[in-house]
């Protein structure tokens, strides 16, 4: 018989400061399209762990996923351009909020 341990979170959310200060456009447009880009990368990967367990595995959530990550980073390169053009820094405040949830 297998003794299952309990875990008792103390917390049940948890921030992280991922990302603060003032960037001139061009770094907050690196700090911002590669932040972006990793993302797209993770659900590229797992839309291809998927293919490759299942190919007829449905990847409509994960595909629609990547296409507003994708809007979110030209919304964010026209405004990083907007600013550039009017010679102003971009201040950047990017906070992770974890929270534990049961998966049952």
């Amino acid at each position: 018989m297998e003794t299952k341990k309990i875990v008792q979170l103390e917390k049940k959310t948890q921030q992280i400061q991922l990302v603060k200060g003032e960037f001139t456009p061009s770094e907050a447009s690196i700090v911002i399209i590669n932040l972006i880009n990793e993302k797209i990368n993770f659900h590229k990967l797992q839309r291809l762990q998927s293919w490759e367990s299942n190919h007829n595995s449905n990847t409509e959530h994960i595909d629609s996923r990547i296409k507003e990550l994708e809007r979110e980073k030209e919304i964010a390169i026209d405004f990083i351009n907007k600013t550039d053009n009017n010679r102003l820094n971009i201040k950047v405040n990017g906070i992770l909020e974890l929270t534990a949830i049961n998966n049952n």
